[in-house]
């Protein structure tokens, strides 16, 4: 059985909700109460969580749109990556530098990551499908050499959420060239590359 269709009234309250939610965890991050977020759309307490259950479920909500493009853009890449068509570690790297552009474009996106690490992380199907394909994608470039291999979904999670996304462009491509440079395999102390099989270190470069 399909849910009833909302009233006009209620459908305009949910809007109402959801804009005010958006714009409070724009500028105070995803820890606002729900309580200032009711009060902001000119709702009682009681509409809001009759529309969205707990904090979680509007968090959620509020990232609907963001997180599928995310979830898109991730599948997208592990399936050119299946096909043999691109290399993980490219595809990685192209996907990290369009996540953190993404969030220097919706700072709502960029305010909510902040608790992504948390509670919210695996909420609702959407952030289940970003993170199940940045799982996939993560595996093949370790699979491959390219990435090292304590890499995790919770580094990618830290690295998208602690970009400088209101610093210039150059800034920001500058950061993510430094940072994608500890995900890459051999550029980690304690790889095998930085000691050769007869013990003597690679003489580094100045």
């Amino acid at each position: 059985m399909q849910d009833k269709p909302l009233r006009a009234d209620a459908l305009r309250n949910r809007r109402k909700i959801l804009e005010n939610a958006r714009d409070l965890i724009t500028r105070f991050g995803a820890d606002v109460p729900t309580d200032a977020i009711a009060e902001a759309a000119g709702v009682a307490a009681g509409t809001l969580y009759r529309h969205f259950p707990d904090k979680a479920a509007l968090i959620d909500a509020v990232l609907q749109g963001a997180v599928e493009e995310l979830g898109q853009f991730t599948e997208d890449a592990g399936a050119r990556v299946e096909s043999g068509r691109a290399q993980a570690m490219a595809e990685f790297r192209a996907l990290a530098a369009r996540y953190v552009e993404h969030a220097s474009r919706d700072r709502a996106v960029r305010a909510a990551a902040d608790r992504l690490s948390e509670e919210y992380r695996f909420t609702g199907d959407r952030l289940r499908r970003v993170t199940d394909a940045g799982r996939n994608l993560l595996a093949r470039a370790q699979a491959d050499g390219d990435m090292h291999p304590d890499i995790t979904i919770e580094d990618v999670f830290l690295l998208v959420h602690t970009a400088p996304t209101d610093a210039a462009p150059a800034v920001r491509d500058r950061w993510l060239a430094l940072m994608l440079a500890g995900f890459t395999a051999g550029n980690r102390p304690g790889h095998a590359a930085d000691t050769p099989e007869d013990g003597i270190s690679a003489p580094r470069r100045p």
